[in-house]
């Protein structure tokens, strides 16, 4: 689950992370009041308005703006609020819609007065699989161009790997902060700053948390001026506060919906829609789609429990999607009875009504040769296999 820059900060800043204080606001009127409570609090010039929506580039697509006066505060604040923002990470990428900016973070210059003396870093946590071990990855080039840094100059970027067991060890912070090119105060207030941003990320069973930039102000302290903070789904049942603060106007619809079905659904962007029961056994069914010539139009688990209900809320559910040329069920029967499956797919097909493209049904498991008689006599159009390679050749043939 992802977090907007607001509420990543809210968070971070009860770790004892240093953030840049702002306050969110819906309208003109709302980002003026925040702006002057601002003002107040940190006897900030300037303020800062900043678009939230879940993608980076914001400031490439013109979401971030710096206002010098509350004149332009408020024409930068209803420029922004209602515009639909184009980022590289925005759906279809800056030639695609776009994602509308409903709010915005008021905050406060945290550049000032020292403008020319801040130096910008580049600074995030999350887990390298391979390694098995969670990373720090940082660099002294942070800002707007983070990724030309890593393509181009990856001698700049730097690692520290965590053992979970061990936890961060203070020289790991300390080799941070020295890679950095640190020393007195700024040195500490780094130390501090990794070791606290660390605790919060295994507090919060976080799979990423990117500060960028992470400022080095004038008089050596140390900032988060902007975050992202992805959340791991699984362990949300731990931090109901957390998911609280799920936002679903910024998430696909279709994976809202089906996770309101307790589908576990991901959209992508392939011509075949896969309906399967298990994890492991849909990563296979979407190898095998893309062996026969085809794409995965999702990845779509119904669970354990493939019931009428279910499977026909799965069919809706990929049938959203235009691109879908064929759909693939493949259903292995152990807790579920196949036949049960099979009898529910029928029943799914006729309240569904008119089903638009070619069902490919693979059952294999508990009364499978019963449920691929049920299905072969329904009378409906719908290719039954046994062997996964039988499926994937059905849907080669209907490819063409």
């Amino acid at each position: 689950m992802n977090l907007h820059e607001y509420q990543g900060k809210e968070l971070l800043s009860k770790y004892g992370v240093a953030i840049q204080r702002g306050k969110l606001a819906h309208t003109i009127e709302e980002a003026v009041k925040a702006f002057e409570e601002i003002q107040k609090e940190t006897g900030t010039e300037f303020g800062v308005v900043k678009a939230q929506i879940h993608a980076g580039g914001r400031g490439k697509g013109g979401g971030v703006k710096l206002a010098k006066n509350m004149s332009e505060l408020k024409e930068y604040s209803g420029n922004i609020l209602g515009m639909m923002l184009k980022t590289p990470q925005t759906p279809g990428g800056v030639d695609g819609p776009g994602k509308l900016v409903k709010k915005v973070l008021i905050a406060e210059d945290s550049y000032a007065p020292d403008f020319e003396k801040n130096k910008e870093y580049y600074v995030s946590i999350l887990m390298d699989r391979e390694k098995k071990q969670n990373v720090i990855i940082y660099s002294t080039k942070g800002g707007m161009n983070i990724e030309e840094v890593a393509e181009e100059t990856p001698h700049l970027v730097h690692k520290e790997y965590v053992d979970p067991e061990l936890g961060l060890l203070p020289f790991q912070a300390r080799n941070v902060a020295f890679n950095l090119g640190l020393s007195g105060k700024a040195f500490k207030e780094m130390n501090a700053f990794i070791s606290n941003l660390y605790k919060a990320f295994i507090d919060m069973d976080a799979s990423l948390f990117e500060i960028n930039p992470c400022l080095h102000t004038g008089d050596d302290r140390i900032v988060a001026v902007d975050c992202k903070v992805s959340i791991d789904d699984n362990a949300l049942f731990r931090h109901p506060d957390i998911e609280a603060m799920r936002d679903t106007d910024e998430e696909d619809p279709t994976e809202v919906e089906a996770k309101s079905y307790g589908l576990n659904y991901v959209n992508l962007d392939g011509n075949v829609g896969c309906m399967v029961n298990g994890a492991g056994l849909a990563m296979a069914t979407m190898d095998i789609i893309k062996l026969s010539g085809g794409s995965p139009a999702n990845f779509l688990d119904v669970g354990g429990t493939a019931d009428a209900t279910r499977v026909e809320q799965a069919f809706r559910i990929i049938l959203k999607d235009p691109n879908v040329k064929a759909i693939l069920v493949n259903i292995f029967g152990g807790i579920v009875r196949c036949d049960r499956v099979a009898q529910g797919i029928v029943d799914a097909y006729k309240n569904v009504g008119n089903i638009p493209v070619p069902i490919i049904v693979r059952l294999q498991g508990t009364n499978a040769d019963l449920g691929k008689k049920l299905i072969d006599e329904s009378g409906l159009q719908v290719h039954s296999a046994i062997q996964l390679q039988e499926a994937a050749d059905i849907i080669k043939r209907i490819l063409g």
